[in-house]
């Protein structure tokens, strides 16, 4: 049997969502790589917002205390992963991801739309 996730179990899932809401109300800049986070972004965008957990909870941090809460870029959050680091040294490059796969057939304009995606990337983090 999979085991759930502490942020998602009974006693923590409803303060980790409250939680969160707080900080994406509240912070505007990634913790980890210390660049603004655009909020409209949504997942899959790698910029998108998303919370980390300062202290990983497989590391004994709280799941849902807002101490241990931060706002971070999803690419960021990814690759701190389960580790405790300090802030700023994980450097968001201009090539994020390669699995960015086209949904259409439509190669002329993925071609177009990709680099209107990739010179708003560079624009958000050249700010």
């Amino acid at each position: 049997m999979a085991k759930n996730r502490p942020d998602q179990q009974a006693g923590h899932s409803g303060e980790f969502q409250k939680n969160r809401q707080k900080i994406f109300k509240t912070q505007n800049v990634c913790a980890i790589c210390g660049k603004p986070v655009d909020k409209s972004l949504k997942y899959p965008h790698p910029l998108s917002k998303t919370v980390d957990h300062i202290i990983p909870v497989s590391k004994g941090g709280h799941p849902s205390d807002i101490n241990n809460l931060q706002l971070a870029h999803w690419t960021c959050n990814r690759a701190k992963g389960a580790n405790i680091s300090d802030a700023k040294k994980i450097e968001v490059s201009d090539v994020i991801s390669n699995r960015n796969l086209p949904h259409s057939l439509d190669w002329k304009n993925f071609r177009k739309r990709k680099k209107d995606a990739a010179d708003k990337t560079k624009k958000i983090l050249q700010e």
